[in-house]
């Protein structure tokens, strides 16, 4: 079995423990891939750091899983979740790390930035100093600042899809009244700017490489937080989907692996 990463988005983190009570992020996704066969690797990288600080401690978490789980030689499918898919892409691409790689799925990332971060930026930070408060307590947000569209346009003009690697995306979006209450402005303030959304990223903006699909689900509810009762036509359990886009994405690279086999093996032909 492939092996999978999983990695975490803004304000993220690898598993909470409150007593015997564990919380991880990828809430019963995680178990249900290691249950499929998977081997994992888990990331924890810093909350709110820069892409590129983000994506240095995930490179190093991946090098120590390897050689801790004894999987070097094997290439692996990345799942990251939100910012996490930012992360990733420069990884891949600017930190050595495509031969590691099989594949890139990315889960609601802000590809081309989110019109709530240009919102949180001049209200909350320039108008209320909020950043400079932050600066001055240490506190590092960079990864805050390159989620706008600007900053994620000049990003991929920088960080072009590396051709060892095989790009995949997933977006999700639902209507206001079924996402929680505490989303409802960014919902609307990115609808009115990008179109439908899960309440932070724009199903335009999550579209990237092959785009697989798109959810009926807000964007916690990507990775099993949910904090909505649904009542008609639930969405329920995330997982059931993850361990779908992990099966399309598996047939896709056993296919273009048997494919490149007999290109290269004139007896067999295509």
């Amino acid at each position: 079995m492939i092996p999978i990463i999983l990695h975490h988005g803004l304000f993220g983190y690898d598993q909470i423990s409150l007593g015997r009570l564990k919380i991880s992020y990828f809430h019963r996704i995680d178990r249900a891939l290691a249950t499929t066969g998977h081997p994992l690797i888990i990331s924890r990288v810093h909350p709110t750091g820069s892409i590129e600080r983000r994506a240095r401690e995930l490179k190093q978490t991946i090098l120590r899983e390897i050689k801790r789980q004894n999987l070097a030689g094997q290439k692996m499918l990345l799942i990251a979740h939100s910012m996490g898919g930012l992360d990733a892409r420069h990884m891949i691409q600017n930190l050595g790390m495509a031969d590691h790689i099989a594949a890139l799925l990315t889960i609601c990332t802000p590809h081309h930035g989110s019109a709530y971060a240009d919102w949180c930026i001049r209200h909350l930070g320039r108008r209320l100093g909020a950043l400079r408060l932050f600066h001055q307590l240490g506190l590092d947000v960079q990864g805050i600042l390159q989620l706008t569209p600007n900053t994620c346009r000049k990003f991929n003009e920088d960080v072009p899809n590396h051709p060892a690697v095989n790009y995949f995306s997933i977006s999700a979006a639902r209507p206001w009244h079924h996402i929680p209450p505490f989303a409802w402005f960014s919902h609307h303030l990115i609808r009115q700017a990008e179109g439908e959304n899960d309440g932070l990223v724009s199903i335009r903006s999550a579209q990237w490489g092959t785009h697989l699909a798109t959810w009926p689900a807000d964007h916690w509810h990507t990775i099993n937080k949910r904090f909505v009762l649904e009542l008609k036509n639930p969405t329920g359990d995330i997982t059931p989907r993850y361990l779908d886009a992990v099966q399309r994405i598996t047939q896709h690279l056993r296919e273009a692996s048997t494919l490149e086999d007999r290109i290269k093996s004139p007896k067999l032909g295509i």
